[in-house]
């Protein structure tokens, strides 16, 4: 009777271990599709965002466009002669970061308290013209 028992109580306890595998296993399969899913949106996200920034290269900018658009987003942080208040001085910027790190920066706001500005790609041309300027 205690033998006949015991296998009882082995075959219950290895069906609730089964079970209890079958749900460690679904949760690593349902961890394991969100990371899939979070890093296809991650890496669609950079490969738009290097469209951009390739589209903004190509184009020729404007100083005086540039100049104006600085001065009617940028000068609350970086001053009026670029030379920084709550933002850093951008003099010489573009010998400290290239033109990529300088439109990611633009674009996404990367370090605080920098907004992200959503500014199309021939105002972005514009935007790096005005800034390789200051020296």
């Amino acid at each position: 009777m205690t033998r006949q028992q015991f296998f009882v109580t082995t075959s219950s306890s290895s069906a609730a271990e089964k079970n209890h595998i079958k749900k460690f296993w679904k949760h690593w399969f349902i961890v394991f599709v969100t990371i899939c899913i979070f890093s296809g949106l991650f890496f669609l996200n950079q490969k738009e965002n290097n469209t951009y920034i390739l589209k903004a290269l190509e184009l020729k900018g404007s100083v005086k466009e540039g100049d104006t658009l600085f001065k009617m987003n940028c000068v609350g942080c970086h001053g009026v002669t670029a030379r920084g208040f709550l933002g850093p001085d951008l003099h010489s910027i573009t010998q400290r970061l290239d033109d990529k790190k300088i439109i990611k920066q633009v674009i996404e706001g990367q370090t605080p308290p920098m907004p992200s500005f959503d500014i199309d790609p021939q105002n972005m041309s514009n935007l790096l013209t005005y800034l390789h300027t200051l020296r």
